[in-house]
């Protein structure tokens, strides 16, 4: 049975490392469809249909991805620091 790594944590194979994966195009793409997606909702709500909320929350969802870009440069930042 396969229970001696349980029992046993000096049999356990070590954990692989992590992998460092570059976001910043992750993000920008997600940010490119929010500000997409917001310069519509902003034409429909000037065409004179309700669409306030959905206006909100592209706004929201491209502050989030602004945010996300500025800690993904910061992180990176940390990184590289550190690994020198």
């Amino acid at each position: 049975m396969k229970f001696a790594a349980i029992i046993n944590p000096e049999v356990r194979k070590p954990a692989p490392k992590p992998v460092r994966v570059d976001l910043r195009k992750t993000f920008l793409i997600g940010c490119v469809l929010w500000s997409v997606a917001l310069i519509v909702s902003a034409i429909l709500l000037a065409c004179g249909l309700d669409v306030l909320q959905l206006l909100i929350m592209c706004a929201a969802g491209l502050i989030i991805g602004v945010m996300m870009l500025v800690w993904e440069h910061f992180d990176r930042w940390d990184y590289r620091r550190l690994g020198n």
